[in-house]
């Protein structure tokens, strides 16, 4: 009896240290698990709390064990679990403000179906809830992005960090021809057909690149690349690309100029402030092309070829009240005189084979209310003479092939190079025309009889060519000045421009100073004085072989043109188009050095 009883109490001992044993294993499971959990009994009061629990509501197990659960968690719903014995999954439920959670209420019930008690399993969802939003607003972002990845009329590439295409809009489709398929895995310079793969200079330099042209696609369209590095966390990931169509830009651009050369010829251009010179031959030229624009009276402007007679007539238009109206200027000269007629004065329908329908205004009529320039008036038939006078005694034209008169209100600026007065002699031009265009004469002096003006000049048109070919050249040697000083200029202003112009090609870039090696041959000639008289007599016994006397003229030629350089090489090289080493050449020759 007594060996029976110790067994049963050593049992019972076993028995209570593995109920002591599975206990604190299942206390281990229940504070190990992320999820918070905690238990009640029939009475409501709590007998589990476990250490997630006690994180999320911040409270001790030891101080909330026992304590009626809506003591310590007023919103709870455990004890409505106990009194309808039924679970509550997946309910969502706000403990403190910021705070949700995620829970199941379960009953617990005992062998014989009663309610013994209740428990809660629940999960902090306030990060997941968070996450979820940026999920949805990455979302959100991305289908934005997308949108205007796709609606953008800027064609797009994307490729990645080995230059392998990801993505393309379809804006890159129209522009290049290619479609997703021909591109995406395909190598960055798939679509290249002339240029080197910005995508590629990208990802080895990390670098953006803006503004390179190349031909893309099978159409070889001109494009403009712009390309930046794709960098995620300070790692290149890829790079992006925007391409820009430049052939609708090129084709405005053509247009753009088509109209400015339009502009050019309806519009003045100048003033009296783009006037260059401070000689008392030119400023008394200004001072009266400046009285006349306070008048609408006729100008005719006198002076050679090259002198600035144009410039003269832009700044009289431009300085009157006419200046917001059309400037029409006609080179008498240029158009064919079977032409001329009906250019100036337009047409009727059917005036003559190939008239255009409706007919066409001449330049009077376009003219009307501005100024109408006519250069080398001296040009005009004596019809058309006949007719213009017409225009100045009535302010009236008449249509070739019309007979109704149409009146016009323009202001007339002629020039000429030529004599008139000789022309008038000669029966070449109408002396009563010549009468009233002389009005107001204005005699532009050519540039061999305003030298002085020459360096002012110089350093104007300097600074223009300069600014036309990105040049930085700042003036002139005192020995190209004293050679354009003694030059005579036959061909003026215009002359000495294209001198200037071709002297400073001729240097080199970052060369700052004209010297005499840059100059172009000037006319031979022109200002030694020295010449021949063919009318000379010469006896039959002086006549010498013609390779001996082309000698003997060069010889005497030479020391002429030397006198008159004072034995200046340099110069007289410019003077006489050669070389200087052609020159020592023929002195050394000629005995003369």
């Amino acid at each position: 009896m007594v060996e029976r009883r110790a067994l049963i109490v050593g049992a019972g001992r076993g028995g209570s240290e593995e109920v002591i044993r599975r206990k604190q294993e299942l206390n281990v499971i229940l504070n190990s698990t992320h999820d918070a959990m905690m238990a009640v009994n029939l009475e409501g009061r709590l007998t589990l709390f476990n250490r997630a629990a006690e994180k999320l509501l911040n409270k001790k197990a030891e101080d909330v064990l026992g304590s009626y659960v809506a003591d310590v968690i007023p919103n709870t719903r455990l004890p409505m679990i106990l009194k309808t014995g039924e679970a509550e999954l997946n309910s969502e439920q706000e403990l403190d403000p910021g705070v949700k959670i995620i829970t199941n209420r379960m009953p617990v019930f005992a062998h014989d179906g009663k309610i013994i008690g209740a428990v809660a399993v629940f999960r902090d969802i306030t990060e997941v809830i968070r996450l979820s939003e940026e999920i949805t607003d990455l979302k959100s972002i991305r289908s934005m992005l997308e949108a205007i990845f796709n609606s953008t009329d800027d064609a797009i590439s994307v490729v990645d960090e080995n230059g392998r295409g990801m993505m393309i809009n379809p804006a890159y489709t129209r522009l290049t021809g290619l479609n997703s398929e021909e591109v995406i895995n395909k190598p960055a310079d798939v679509d290249i057909f002339e240029g080197e793969s910005m995508h590629m200079k990208v990802l080895k330099t990390g670098k953006p690149v803006r503004g390179v042209p190349m031909k893309v696609g099978p159409k070889h369209k001109d494009v403009i690349v712009n390309v930046a590095p794709i960098m995620v966390d300070g790692k290149l990931k890829g790079s992006v690309g925007i391409i820009q169509d430049m052939s609708e830009i090129k084709k405005l651009t053509e247009e753009l100029e088509k109209a400015r050369r339009i502009i050019r010829k309806l519009e003045a251009k100048y003033t009296f402030d783009d006037i260059v010179g401070s000689s008392r031959e030119m400023k008394l030229a200004v001072e009266i092309a400046q009285k006349a624009a306070l008048t609408n009276v006729t100008v005719l402007i006198r002076g050679e070829s090259g002198t600035g007679k144009e410039l003269f007539a832009h700044a009289i238009h431009n300085a009157s009240d006419r200046k917001y109206n059309q400037f029409v200027r006609v080179n008498c000269a240029a158009i064919s005189p079977n032409l001329l007629e009906s250019e100036l004065f337009g047409y009727e329908e059917g005036a003559f084979t190939g008239a255009k329908k409706g007919g066409k205004k001449g330049f009077f009529e376009f003219a009307d209310g501005g100024t109408i320039f006519l250069d080398e008036i001296g040009e005009l038939e004596l019809s058309t003479q006949a007719k213009f006078l017409r225009v100045l005694q009535e302010k009236e034209i008449v249509r070739v092939g019309g007979n109704k008169a149409v009146q016009v209100d323009v202001r007339v600026i002629a020039a000429t190079s030529i004599n008139i007065e000789k022309a008038i002699k000669n029966g070449e031009f109408r002396k009563e025309l010549y009468y009233r265009l002389n009005v107001l004469p204005i005699q532009i002096p050519s540039l061999r009889e305003r030298k002085s003006d020459i360096p002012l000049l110089s350093r104007h048109l300097i600074k223009k060519i300069n600014a036309e070919f990105g040049r930085k050249v700042e003036g002139l040697s005192e020995e190209v000045l004293h050679v354009f000083q003694e030059y005579l200029w036959p061909g003026n202003v215009r002359e000495l421009e294209n001198i200037i112009g071709r002297a400073i090609m001729n240097a080199a870039f970052n060369e700052t100073l004209i010297g005499a090696e840059h100059l172009p041959p000037l006319s031979r000639g022109v200002s030694a004085g020295y010449e021949i008289n063919p009318t000379n007599i010469i006896n039959e016994d002086d006549i010498i072989p013609l390779q001996g006397m082309m000698a003997k003229l060069e010889k005497e030629y030479l020391k002429s043109v030397l006198n008159q350089t004072n034995g200046n090489k340099t110069k007289a090289a410019v003077l006489l188009g050669i070389s200087i080493r052609n020159l020592y050449y023929k002195l050394e020759k000629y005995g003369l050095g």
